[in-house]
Formats: C-alpha cells, structure tokens, sequence
C-alpha cells in the first residue's frame, strides 16, 4: 500500500507537467492540471502527516515529528492506565464477559478427548514437565517432607472419635454381622488346626492320676466338642447370647471410643507410638517411593495412563462435566470468581507489567510493530488525502473560472 500511494502521487505529478504543458493550446488541460496540483499537495500532506508520526520525515529533525518513538514510555503507560480503568478495575464487565465462557464445557471436552490436536500436544507437553519437575527435586528431601507432613497430619487427627462413629454407624447398620461371622469361622478353623496342641496342654494340666487313668483324653474330648458346638451355634444362630455379648462389648466399645477420656487417651498414644515406630517410617518410605516411581511412568507414558482405569475415570468426569448441568454451573462460578479475584487483586501488576515491557521495548521495535499493525490503513489515508485534495483544487478552479 505503500507503493501504491507513492505510485499515485508520482502519476499527479505526471499529469500534472503534461496538463501545465498542454493548457495554453487546450483549455480543459486547466482542469486537468487544478486537479493534479492539488492531488500533489494533499498526498504530500498525508504523506509528511502519516511519516511523522513513525520517524522524520527525509531524515530530518522537524519538531513534532518521530512523534511515536519520542512517547513510546507515555504510549506504554497511557496503555496500561486504560487496560487497568475499563477492564481490570471493575468487575461487573470482567464478570459478564466470564459468564458467557462455559468453560466447564471446555475442560469436560478436554478431559474426554485428550488426545486431539493440539490438546494432546499440550498434554504431552505438560507430562514431559512434570517428569521433569519430579526428577529434579531433591528425593530424599522430599521423601522426607512428605512423610513429615503426613505424620504431622496423624498427630493432630482425633482417631478416637472417629473410630467410635464409625463402628457405631457399622452397628447400626448390621455391616459388622459379615466380620463377626468371619470372626466366628476363623475361630473354628484355628481350633480345628492347633487340636493336637489343646490336647495336650489339657493333658499337662489334668494331672498324672487322670493321665493314668486315659480321663485327660476323655476330658478333651468333652470340652472340644463343647467348644466346637458353641462355636457352631454361635455361627448359625444369629440370636446366638455369644453374639449378643459380643455385640454388647462392641457398643460399648464404640462409646468409649467417643466419650471415654481413658480410652481416648489410650487410642493416642498408641498413635504415637505407632508414628515413632521406625518400621512404620521404613513403610512409609515405601509407599512414597512407589507413588513417585508410578508418578514417573504416568508422567513418561501419558497415552498408557490415558488407557488405563485412570484414564477412562478422566474420561468420565470429562462427560460428567459436560453432562450434569448443576456440576457445570459450580465449576463455571469458581472459574468465574477465581478470575475476577485474580485480576482484581492482582491487576496493578498485570498493567505495570504492561508498562515495564513497552518501556523495555527500543523505539525501532515499537515503531516497526505498530506500523505494521495500523500502516496500512494509513497508507490509505494517503490515497485518500490524493483524491480528495485533487477533486477539491478541482472544485476551486471550477468556482474561479466560472465566478
């Protein structure tokens, strides 16, 4: 567009030497050169005008020329004031703009094609630097913070009463009847298995007269088979009284859980021995570096991790999100408000940081991405200032011979 305002000024001037050497043979040439003339001074005008505000115009140091290099710090902090007064100030546009955004739409979509495009990139992107995250931090250090963290979370957790309610709510809802009958059953099969071993310690503590008389054997046999009855019963008979002390001991086991000063006292410290204990930090170590090393494979093989169980619940959510329309509106609200406090609270810096870049910028730099951005419409302005300055020397010299 350059050329082409450059080129139409260079053809007024054509016409217009041709016009001035044919108007004392050809009168009309006069309207022809009046229109010429003034097409000339109008594009040499927008021309100086267009030039001036990117450089001097031939070089030369006129006032008020170059005038966007000589600004560029004013430029950069007017433009930050208006990003921060008309959008990152007040929050009723931010906030309208962010409720026609579905972005629970767009992270459900996310989640359930992650392999499309530029999605998968990105995704590929992001593993590859959380690997990368993850292998830079120091192990040990980190091993250690989090087992750290998770002790301190053991120490101030109440376990008692939380222990308490929940066999309580076990009992109430009879989901403790399927542990008592493997409770029952395992008793049993531990009997069966150690017989030889009872019969003997009943055999040791019967005493030599029974032993020489064969009543230790008999005497075993009565009170297995007594056992291995009540056993038995206990285990077909729901209504069984054993199972009903039992039951009893667990109620009142639950309360004291929950309301017992001793018990809950016990309850802790058994905690704490159980946090100090070094096998337990041996384990803990364990679960750590096996949650790192499976971290690590997810994080170096996302399209495995996106195949597997882990991936298809990725997948679900992502339908959920698209589907459930009042889970869609939760996530839309916090997104909403997440932005709006951002930019609020943060919206200084994001504007000074606006400012400092511009300021950064050298003059060339700022001249040429701003003449790129708007030059050509300015190099229309000089093909107009070409045409309407010619058609008004036209409109003069018309009035002038005619008046």
């Amino acid at each position: 567009m350059r050329l082409v305002a450059t080129g139409l000024l260079v053809v007024m001037a054509a016409v217009y030497i041709v016009a001035r050497y044919l108007e004392p043979a050809h009168p009309a040439a006069g309207y022809i050169r009046a229109f010429a003339e003034a097409a000339m001074v109008g594009g040499l005008a927008d021309w100086f005008a267009v030039t001036a505000l990117f450089r001097h115009p031939l070089g030369l140091p006129i006032p008020h020329t170059a005038i966007i290099p000589r600004n560029k710090d004013r430029i950069g902090d007017t433009l930050a004031r208006f990003l921060l007064d008309n959008f990152l100030s007040k929050v009723g546009p931010l906030a309208r703009w962010m409720r026609r955004l579905d972005v629970a739409r767009t992270a459900g979509h996310w989640l359930e094609h992650p392999t499309e495009g530029t999605v998968g990139r990105l995704r590929g992107g992001a593993s590859r630097l959380f690997a990368d995250l993850l292998e830079s931090l120091d192990q040990e250090r980190l091993g250690g913070m989090v087992r750290a963290g998770l002790a301190q979370r053991l120490r101030e957790l109440d376990l008692s009463p939380l222990l308490g309610n929940a066999l309580a709510a076990a009992i109430a809802e009879n989901r403790h009847v399927p542990i008592l009958d493997n409770a029952i059953e395992w008793i049993g099969r531990a009997l069966v298995a150690n017989e030889d071993l009872i019969r003997a310690m009943i055999s040791a503590k019967a005493g030599s007269v029974m032993r020489w008389t064969g009543l230790d054997e008999t005497l075993a046999n009565k009170i297995l088979d007594g056992v291995y009855k009540l056993i038995e019963e206990a285990g077909e008979d729901p209504d069984h009284p054993l199972r009903a002390k039992v039951e009893e001991k667990l109620a009142t086991l639950a309360d004291d859980l929950r309301h017992s000063p001793e018990m809950q006292a016990r309850v802790q410290a058994f905690k704490s021995d159980m946090i100090d204990n070094p096998a337990l930090a041996q384990w803990w170590q364990g679960v750590w570096e096996s949650a790192r090393a499976g971290m690590l494979r997810m994080a170096r093989d996302p399209d495995a991790m996106a195949a597997g169980r882990f991936g298809e619940a990725i997948r679900q959510l992502g339908a959920t999100l698209q589907a459930d329309a009042a889970l869609a509106a939760t996530v839309n609200r916090f997104a909403r408000r997440a932005v709006v406090g951002i930019v609020v609270g943060y919206g200084a810096d994001i504007v000074r940081l606006v400012s400092d870049t511009v300021r950064g910028w050298d003059a060339k730099t700022v001249t040429g991405r701003l003449e790129q951005a708007v030059g050509r419409d300015l190099q229309y302005i000089r093909v107009n200032g070409t045409l309407v300055g010619g058609s008004v020397g036209l409109l003069i010299h018309i009035l002038d011979v005619w008046l």
